[in-house]
């Protein structure tokens, strides 16, 4: 973490971590993701040096969620998500379910 992080971003910083971890992400992708989300909060309130102008003017990170810009495929989680999802809710047959079996068994379609 960069030393220019308060103690409340490294904070924030690691709860993101911890979050994608545990929806499956590897740690060096959640790494990026959370210091990605921490840094656009940073340029958003203000508090970095230097900002970009989209990650100023773009929406919060929570706001945007699952979206993912610039492709064609279904937003919202991954497989993967969903099947860690379905494991934690003791699902039977999770492991042959597609991404679409997966979201109808969570009951999110």
């Amino acid at each position: 973490m960069p030393k220019a992080w308060s103690d409340k971003r490294e904070r924030q910083f690691e709860h993101i971590k911890d979050s994608e971890k545990e929806q499956g992400a590897s740690s060096r992708r959640a790494e990026e993701i959370a210091a990605r989300t921490v840094n656009k909060h940073r340029a958003q309130s203000g508090e970095a040096h230097t900002a970009s102008g989209t990650s100023v003017r773009d929406m919060s990170p929570q706001r945007r969620g699952g979206l993912r810009s610039g492709t064609n495929r279904p937003k919202g989680p991954t497989r993967d998500q969903l099947y860690n999802e379905a494991k934690k809710c003791n699902i039977e047959g999770r492991s042959k379910m597609t991404k679409g079996q997966l979201a109808r068994a969570l009951g999110r379609v």
